[in-house]
């Protein structure tokens, strides 16, 4: 197992089942290594993971440990997980590649998600994240909402998408973790 997993980690099926956001998963991956947002870093360490929700189940594929200089994925460098338990840093997958070291961060984030929805100002599901319609909701919502003074606000559209944001990043960061004590999330689990 890489050096770089901290969790516990059990492989439920060795043979990951295709699916079909792969192809979206790699045209993501091309446009974030072109910015070098995910690469490799001078010392030949791979960095940036990216994760995509299976359904609406709480599973999620996961791009594997060490992939994010590869150029192209298939189906060998991914894993999808399938359960996971915060406290006891575990997580249970599916897959030959190990999943990503922040795999519990991704499942935190789904869930934080998932219960911040309507709850924190939130935009519309029909706006597709990444467009000028996006840009135009954001503005909505500072002015109908209170996101100017929570600062954070979820995109329908675009599970996981939670937007932080502050003077800095510290100050947006407790505006998160804020969100997540109100929330009751104080124990995450599935």
């Amino acid at each position: 197992m890489s050096e770089y997993i901290k969790f516990a980690c059990e492989q439920a099926a060795v043979e990951l089942t295709p699916f079909g956001e792969l192809a979206e998963l790699n045209a993501c991956r091309r446009k974030l290594l072109q910015l070098r947002l995910i690469g490799m870093d001078a010392n030949g360490i791979g960095f940036g993971n990216l994760s995509i929700r299976d359904g609406k189940t709480k599973n999620f594929y996961i791009t594997g440990s060490a992939t994010g200089g590869k150029p192209e994925l298939t189906l060998t460098d991914c894993a999808r997980v399938v359960a996971y338990d915060f406290e006891k840093n575990w997580l249970r997958y599916e897959g030959s590649a190990i999943p990503s070291s922040e795999s519990l961060t991704h499942a935190a984030v789904y869930k934080l998600w998932a219960a911040l929805l309507n709850q924190a100002p939130t935009s519309s599901k029909a706006v597709d994240y990444g467009t000028p319609e996006m840009a135009s909701e954001v503005a909505r919502l500072f002015k109908i909402t209170d996101v100017q003074s929570r600062k954070i606000l979820v995109m329908a559209g675009h599970e996981g998408g939670i937007l932080a944001f502050g003077k800095d990043l510290e100050e947006a960061f407790v505006a998160l973790v804020r969100e997540r004590r109100e929330r009751s999330l104080v124990t995450l689990d599935s």
